[in-house]
């Protein structure tokens, strides 16, 4: 059976190593940050966001106990607003949509209304040969109207700039899916 988190790594691994830049643009409880910091290597840095303090504090706390070396930012702000606080071109950028796993919260997600601007932002700052990955979760309502825009905004990019693809499991339609963008 596939399995999509093996399958972003893949993806993200064919662009980032030692010494690169990423961000993880919805920390949560810092796995996608944990992968990315530990990729990078003691001379790479990764700067994450989230907007929820209760996030920056588990995933400090993770970070730490899986080892991480300490190349990592940890931002408390919305996502759209990463161009203040990145200003080099990062190779790998990292988006889980949705509520954070474990919160309690289900009702506090990522909105279209931040993250739509969020990924063009995040466009704008990757670097040559670099990829973006958007993992998507249509199980509740936002989500799936998350992804309807992403998609439609997606395909109206240009196929010479961008390579952009989506995988899913076409006979569970509420399953997570995600979406890739790579430079040319």
């Amino acid at each position: 059976m596939v399995d999509l988190l093996s399958l972003q790594k893949y993806f993200i691994l064919r662009h980032l190593g030692e010494g690169c830049r990423a961000c993880d643009f919805t920390m949560g409880n810092g796995h996608d940050t944990a992968f990315l910091s530990q990729t990078v290597g003691k001379t790479g840095s990764v700067t994450a966001f989230d907007i929820q303090p209760k996030a920056l504090e588990s995933t400090a706390k993770n970070l730490r106990e899986w080892g991480c070396p300490e190349n990592w930012h940890l931002i408390c702000q919305s996502h759209h607003l990463a161009p203040q606080y990145v200003k080099e071109p990062i190779k790998a950028g990292m988006f889980n949509l949705g509520y954070m796993p474990g919160s309690g919260n289900k009702a506090l997600t990522t909105m279209r209304e931040t993250t739509l601007p969020a990924v063009e932002n995040a466009l704008s700052l990757l670097d040559k040969d670099s990829i973006l990955m958007v993992a998507v979760y249509p199980g509740h309502p936002e989500g799936r109207l998350e992804g309807e825009e992403l998609q439609k905004y997606f395909s109206t990019l240009s196929r010479y700039k961008l390579c952009i693809a989506k995988f899913e499991m076409l006979n569970s339609p509420d399953s997570p899916y995600f979406m890739i963008a790579e430079t040319k």
